[in-house]
């Protein structure tokens, strides 16, 4: 059975210049059975509601600025999975969580960037869910429940976001062994509370994670782990990293 995954997706730029990150997802990509079919929460898709892309053919979204040109000529031609949109749909609706479908939603970089590396074919097919991001994380970690079971029928199952993310607080200069303390701290505070599985504490971060504000001045980069972990199995952490001093760059599996 397929685990479910947390990636921090970092700046669009992962695409051109994967760092560390790159090897990692290829890593994964080499130790997973092939998807079926893949579903991603994505940072870059908050929403009132839950909603489902279900275009067979999504466009790529270059949802950014200020960017090189060569960023924007990259495309993801993965399919969509309209079968899939809908048996979504139903899981999401016998759970009491209402839902819609999206017939025009494009891939966003929230998941192309992180896709085109860890499968840069881009032959499985893609759905996107929705963020309805100001329900916080107890939505996020009843949704991943609600759509566990796609796990077994073959569908990878991504949350994509960064497990720290103050675009403020970065220093473009800096090498990824410059690390700022107050992210570090955070980090490692989540680590602790994901393999202790204190879903409590977690549920309540922004009270109890030292630096939590700091980390995320608004949380939708962190909701797409409540999801990854509601719908997987045990923790354990595939990758950790910085880049920028303060940009979490960690990648978790779940099961």
């Amino acid at each position: 059975m397929l685990p479910s995954l947390f990636i921090s997706h970092g700046s669009p730029m992962l695409a051109l210049e994967p760092g560390a990150s790159g090897p990692a997802l290829a890593r994964l990509a080499a130790e997973l059975p092939r998807p079926k079919a893949i579903l991603v929460v994505s940072a870059h898709w908050e929403s009132a509601d839950l909603r489902i892309s279900s275009h067979p053919h999504p466009e790529t979204w270059h949802d950014f600025g200020s960017f090189p040109a060569a960023l924007f000529a990259v495309q993801y031609p993965a399919p969509g999975d309209p079968e899939l949109a809908a048996q979504v749909l139903e899981l999401l609706k016998a759970d009491g969580l209402p839902a819609q479908l999206d017939s025009q939603r494009p891939f966003d970089h929230g998941t192309w960037v992180p896709l085109s590396l860890i499968y840069p074919q881009a032959d499985i097919p893609v759905v996107q869910l929705s963020l309805p991001s100001r329900q916080g994380p107890a939505l996020q970690t009843r949704v991943g429940h609600a759509l566990a079971s796609l796990r077994e029928q073959g569908v990878l199952l991504i949350g994509s976001g960064s497990i720290t993310h103050n675009l403020r607080e970065l220093d473009w200069r800096a090498g990824p062994e410059s690390i700022e303390p107050w992210a570090k701290a955070f980090r490692d505070w989540m680590i602790e509370k994901l393999a202790a599985n204190d879903e409590a504490a977690l549920h309540d971060y922004r009270q109890l994670a030292p630096h939590a504000v700091r980390s995320h001045p608004s949380d939708e980069h962190l909701l797409p782990l409540y999801f990854a972990r509601g719908a997987g199995g045990d923790f354990s952490v595939a990758h950790q990293g910085f880049t920028m001093g303060a940009l979490g760059m960690d990648i978790y599996r779940f099961g």
